[in-house]
């Protein structure tokens, strides 16, 4: 069993920066990918930034040059750098993580950590 823990959530003003982690029980490279979500009040979950196996970050056009994807492969955390936020960027953000075995696809979420911007 695969858990994730995010960390990091709070309150800031517009204009501020965040940086959130998601402490993995398993090592990044068992892993296809792995990723930042949000949701927020009355919206769907919408993908904010992934990075694969091999590195490469993929990031949604709303935070591009915003947020930053990173992982610690040592200690097992994955990082999301959030800067100048704006009310927008409020939301529940999650940890993601994916794992193809024999063909069947795993999805790991986090309980979520709640990023709150004031403008």
């Amino acid at each position: 069993q695969v858990h994730l823990v995010e960390s990091g959530g709070g309150s800031v003003q517009a204009g501020g920066s965040l940086r959130l982690s998601c402490a993995a029980s398993a090592s990044f490279f068992s892993f296809d990918s792995m990723g930042w979500y949000r949701q927020a009040p009355g919206k769907q979950r919408e993908l904010v930034a992934v990075i694969s196996s091999g590195g490469s970050e993929t990031y949604a056009d709303s935070v591009k040059g915003r947020f930053t994807i990173s992982r610690d492969n040592a200690d097992y955390t994955m990082y999301l750098q959030m800067n100048s936020l704006s009310p927008e960027d409020t939301a529940v953000y999650y940890c993601n993580a994916v794992r193809v075995e024999f063909g069947t696809t795993r999805t790991y979420w986090g309980q979520g950590t709640l990023v709150t911007v004031s403008s």
